[in-house]
């Protein structure tokens, strides 16, 4: 969309406002607004600016401007504010040199797109995620020197079957058995609708909704696939859409990979594939109806997924839900239709236009720029390197013996491992310059400073039941 196009929408709707919206380091939304009458054609050139210090592994205090630069060609109607609002999302650039800023997660999933057609493999990655969620009627939390905890509820929660604290009628969906109820058990198949409506006013093509396995609340709702940088695009608006929409019913949502104990946590199972023109690259006559280059690609995932999870399940949260019994992919395998392998060949369709790959080991806690531009690159890695994605495992991998298993590596038990995993293996993430080292080097830093060593240092419930008495 040109810069007229963009003011356009904003006259066409009578625009009161302007918001600019960008993404920090870790993968939240920021923005601020300015009056209509602020923006012109110069603005979507010269930009506005900014506190990079006040965005969490940006700048320092002593180099702290910065400015955004909006991308007309996202401008959208916030479909949330009381007055009219034309929404652009917006690249980071340095005020001084006008250059691109390194850190800006959008400019990274750029630069992938870029590599991918520098490299005559494929002209475009398109990436198609599916990111679960729980939708909660309560959230309460906090810690201090002597007290820590947490406390969630839903009215759907298997937890409240018994409870006599209001009306109870039943129809809750059992743990692990939320899969397809139908209404009453399913209470939230509006809300998930009205959530579809507001995606589809601002251009997400949306494939199907429907409540997920766990009890009280864990909703999937599928967004189609589109090339790799719009994607990164259409997640934020998925995520603010459907935490906006469950505040107008006096709900909240998360997207924790692991926010209850012993039911199945949210995942963002991950589907790419390469095209060249109008051909899709990932169709043939080896296994599963793939290709070579296909295998390859899965190849390089594999190879690369211990560092791969510090983007994809950046958080301490994301190993609570990568471990055995509740669906998760923690066995670095392949294989058709099975669930159970970290990276999976979709059956549902002969149609070469629909054959690619599934890295289900992501959860919906990552900055899906930086995610899905770690996946391409190490997907390419596989391509350009041949790299051997090894025989499919066709069976049951939760099932398998000790010695069936001894030969299949599993993805890192921890944030920690993950980055340690990282800063061992990164120089596929360097090709093309679409990572950098400061990135890799902050990206580290940052995990492990606001993260990993904060979570060292707290005492959690549990350990009082197991250790108090010692």
């Amino acid at each position: 969309m040109p810069v007229s196009k963009a003011l356009k929408l904003a006259e066409q709707n009578d625009a009161k406002m302007v918001d600019f919206k960008f993404v920090d380091f870790p993968g939240v939304w920021q923005h601020f607004s300015v009056p209509l009458a602020e923006l012109d054609e110069g603005a979507f050139e010269q930009g506005f600016g900014f506190d990079g210090s006040s965005i969490r592994g940006w700048q320092p205090i002593h180099a702290s401007d910065m400015l955004i630069i909006p991308d007309p060609s996202t401008a959208k109607m916030d479909p949330f504010m009381s007055e009219s609002t034309l929404s652009l999302i917006c690249n980071i650039v340095d005020p001084i040199t006008k250059e691109p800023y390194s850190r800006d997660p959008r400019f990274i999933a750029q630069k992938s797109e870029s590599y991918l057609k520098s490299t005559g493999i494929a002209d475009t990655a398109f990436i198609g995620p599916e990111a679960e969620f729980f939708i909660f009627d309560h959230i309460a939390f906090d810690q201090t020197v002597n007290e820590g905890f947490y406390r969630i509820d839903s009215v759907e929660g298997r937890w409240n079957s018994g409870s006599e604290d209001c009306q109870n009628l039943g129809y809750k969906p059992r743990y692990k058995e939320g899969y397809f109820p139908v209404s009453p058990t399913d209470s939230q198949q509006d809300i998930r609708t009205e959530m579809v409506l507001e995606m589809q006013k601002i251009g997400i093509h949306v494939e199907c909704q429907h409540h997920e396995v766990a009890t009280a609340g864990q909703a999937e709702i599928d967004m189609r696939f589109a090339p790799l940088v719009e994607t990164g695009d259409m997640l934020l608006w998925f995520k603010y859409i459907v935490k906006n929409v469950a505040r107008r019913h006096n709900k909240t949502v998360t997207f924790m990979p692991k926010p209850l104990f012993d039911d199945n946590g949210s995942g963002m199972h991950t589907h790419v594939s390469l095209w060249k023109g109008k051909e899709p690259l990932f169709a043939g006559d080896r296994y599963g109806g793939l290709s070579e280059m296909a295998l390859h690609f899965m190849g390089g995932i594999l190879k690369h997924a211990g560092s791969l999870c510090a983007f994809t399940n950046p958080t301490t949260n994301s190993y609570r839900r990568l471990v055995p019994g509740f669906e998760a992919p923690i066995n670095l395998a392949y294989s058709s239709m099975n669930r159970s392998a970290a990276v999976r060949i979709p059956m549902y369709s002969a149609s070469p236009k629909a054959k690619r790959v599934e890295f289900r080991t992501p959860d919906p806690s990552c900055n899906g720029y930086l995610a899905f531009a770690a996946i391409l690159m190490a997907g390419l890695d596989g391509v350009k390197n041949k790299i051997d994605p090894g025989q499919p495992l066709d069976k049951n991998i939760y099932k398998l013996s000790p010695e069936e298993l001894k030969d299949v590596s599993q993805v890192p038990e921890s944030l920690e491992g993950a980055l340690a995993a990282l800063k061992n293996d990164y120089e596929f993430l360097l090709k093309g310059d679409v990572f950098t080292q400061d990135v890799i080097d902050m990206w580290i830093d940052y995990k492990m400073e606001h993260e990993v060593l904060p979570m060292r240092l707290r005492p959690v419930p549990f350990e009082f039941g197991l250790y108090y008495d010692i």
